[in-house]
């Protein structure tokens, strides 16, 4: 039995690494075999979307082959390491600070997933205040738990511990391609969420705020990226505050380039509803600065809340900028002209494979038919296009104005029916809490090497995940010749009728601008 075993090991041994990484992915899927970016899911999976849960065993299998020699070690760590998630927390800087040392895991890593709390701003020393009544209120939630949290934060934040583990982490992190920024939301959180927006005397004593987590956070980040030197080329955070991307302009502006000049990537949803035009109006230079100088862009994505759409003109965003190597391009929740629509098309006409219009609304002389014949007759290499909840601004406001001063979650009547995954919305459920958030992720042991591995990357991912994968999306979906339910030529006869767009025909008019099959084709 014993000789039967050791044949078993050798034979294992003599594979090679190739035949070893392809076990490792029926393990556990590498999580860095990005998306190619003119794929249609790239727009929604790789920055902001949840990867699926791992099963239970997977890191403790990838742990036990890492075990079993030098050579399996470091092919198992590829895996462990290609993505590290870490939160604002002690334990989640002292497991990365254990991560980052090691330099033999560290040079594994290219995508850095960053998981952000609220910040409890004010009231702090009198929080213990409310302790007894939020204990009836929040039931089985130790209320002892939300009081460490609120002086934890303040000693990080004091101290600078985030600045100085983000700085020497990303150092050591030198095959970082993706960065993101994500808001993360726990029980005990969640629940004092509810029980502020319930009392309103509890905001005397405590508030609960994003803009200055979000913003504290993207400094420390941005810093840190800076100061390392990091060849990362990726930056993704779906709930990015207006106030946070102002410091950047705190910065040199040859600084400032030379981090844009980088960038291939770029995918920002801004969550922000309160005077948002005027907030991203003062961002308007600092944006021509960075895409006036992002001579590599790939992909870019500037989206809002669909219910606060922007009312800016596209090019105080966009500056006329064209990006030459430009393969996707998204907005979301955007108040627009056709002509805005077409002349940034027209720029980038010559390569661009992939367009999202997300939540799109056209203003008051304008067609959503003469977008479409532009796009089908002169965007030759276009692959696919998403046109998700799109719609014309009057009667946007009409349903508004029907459903009265309170702004709900969702869009008026509520989101369309999700016909694919790569069209998520990061905004849906960007508060929802997973009780495994906590217990999943910072609790890996730092005792061994081993028991570094990341296996917070599902659940404690909270925030998502953004490249365009599905082997069903346009660009895979072989082109029809039955020569059945052909599409008119005429975009007279896709049925505009200038006041509002039903989700099944937008369906239709995306298959019409890409000449896809009404029937056959899946999209």
């Amino acid at each position: 039995m014993a000789s039967r075993n050791h044949d078993s090991a050798s034979g294992l041994l003599k594979l090679s690494n190739e035949l070893l990484r392809d076990i490792l992915d029926h393990i556990e899927s590498d999580p860095d075999k990005l998306v190619n970016l003119d794929r249609r899911n790239y727009l929604s999976q790789e920055s902001f979307k949840p990867p699926p849960l791992p099963a239970p065993n997977q890191a403790q299998d990838i742990g036990s082959f890492r075990l079993t020699c030098k050579r399996f070690s470091e092919l198992g760590a590829i895996h462990q390491f290609s993505r590290v998630t870490t939160r604002f927390s002690k334990k989640g800087f002292l497991r990365l600070q254990n991560i980052s040392s090691s330099p033999h895991l560290a040079k594994n890593v290219k995508k850095f997933s960053y998981m952000v709390p609220y910040f409890y701003v004010e009231g702090r020393e009198r929080v213990q205040q409310i302790l007894p009544a939020l204990q009836a209120s929040l039931g089985t939630v130790d209320v002892r738990q939300i009081v460490k949290k609120i002086n934890e934060q303040k000693e990080i934040v004091t101290s600078r511990e985030d600045e100085r583990v983000l700085t020497n982490a990303l150092a050591a992190f030198t095959s970082l391609q993706h960065a993101q920024l994500l808001r993360v939301l726990d029980q005990e959180t969640a629940a004092l969420q509810a029980y502020i927006r319930q009392h309103d005397d509890a905001n005397q004593l405590v508030e609960l705020n994003w803009t200055p987590a979000c913003s504290h956070s993207a400094k420390t980040l941005g810093a840190a990226l800076l100061a390392a030197r990091s060849p990362c080329t990726r930056f993704s955070s779906p709930m990015l505050s207006p106030q946070s991307a102002m410091v950047l302009a705190t910065h040199p502006p040859k600084t400032t380039r030379a981090l844009a000049e980088r960038l291939t990537c770029l995918e920002l949803h801004f969550d922000d509803g309160q005077d948002l035009d005027n907030k991203m109006r003062e961002l308007s230079s600092l944006f021509k600065v960075i895409f006036t100088a992002a001579k590599n862009m790939q992909a870019v994505h500037i989206g809002f809340p669909s219910h606060r759409p922007l009312s800016l003109k596209l090019e105080e965003i966009f500056h006329n900028v064209r990006f030459d190597k430009l393969l996707a391009f998204g907005i979301q929740a955007w108040r627009l002209d056709a002509d805005e629509i077409i002349a940034l098309a027209r720029r980038h006409r010559d390569r661009l494979k992939g367009l999202r219009l997300r939540d799109v609304l056209l203003k008051e002389g304008s067609m959503w038919k003469d977008v479409l014949a532009f796009l089908r007759e002169d965007m030759f290499r276009l692959d696919w296009v998403s046109l998700r909840r799109i719609g014309y601004a009057k009667h946007f406001d009409e349903q508004w104005a029907a459903a009265g001063a309170e702004v709900p979650d969702d869009p008026p009547g509520g989101a369309s029916e999700s016909d694919d995954e790569s069209d998520w919305d990061p905004h849906a459920n960007a508060d929802q809490d997973d009780g495994s958030l906590d217990s999943l992720g910072d609790d890996s042991s730092i005792e061994s090497e081993n028991e570094l591995s990341d296996d917070d990357n599902g659940p404690e991912e909270e925030g998502m995940d953004f490249p365009m994968i599905s082997p069903d999306t346009p660009s895979s979906v072989p082109w029809c010749n039955c020569g059945r339910n052909a599409f008119p030529e005429n975009p007279e006869a896709l049925n505009d009728n200038g006041m509002f767009v039903s989700n099944p025909q937008r369906k239709i008019w995306e298959k019409w601008v890409v000449r896809r099959c009404p029937e056959h084709s899946e999209r």
